[in-house]
């Protein structure tokens, strides 16, 4: 796995996939694009979002939505690490399992998301989740 990040401008950076996709981010506090630590809460929430659907389909439960909203903590002073980070998961479906949700949300932190998984070397990780109305 490769990847390429290009200085653009002032605080502006062009990080290029090697699999041929672009995302611009900008290390101006967001201002213009997301930051760099924000590209990282996106990135745990989109690998974890990956396994509960994955899981709850695997489980034969019918999902219509995933959403998956990422909050975190920091510390005051660089380097601004993340000390905590919580995703939680508004899932939508048809009959859905409880106990399925909870397992798989779960094992997506604690077992299968790559990002979170290396993420929690030095974070605190939690999650939680809702079944919500599609």
């Amino acid at each position: 796995m490769e990847a390429q990040v290009k200085w653009v401008e002032e605080f502006k950076f062009l990080g290029q996939s090697n699999s041929g996709h672009s995302v611009v981010m900008d290390g101006n506090g967001g201002a213009t694009a997301p930051s760099p630590m924000e590209m990282v809460m996106m990135a745990a929430g989109g690998c974890s979002s990956v396994d509960v659907v994955a899981g709850l389909k695997d489980a034969e439960q019918t999902v219509y939505s995933c959403n998956a909203k990422v909050t975190s903590e920091r510390r005051e002073t660089a380097p601004r690490l993340f000390t905590t980070m919580n995703i939680h998961f508004d899932i939508a479906g048809d009959n859905l399992d409880e106990a399925i949700i909870e397992q798989v949300t779960a094992a997506s932190l604690q077992k299968y998301c790559s990002v979170c998984l290396m993420l929690g070397e030095g974070v605190t990780m939690t999650h939680s989740w809702s079944i919500v109305q599609a």
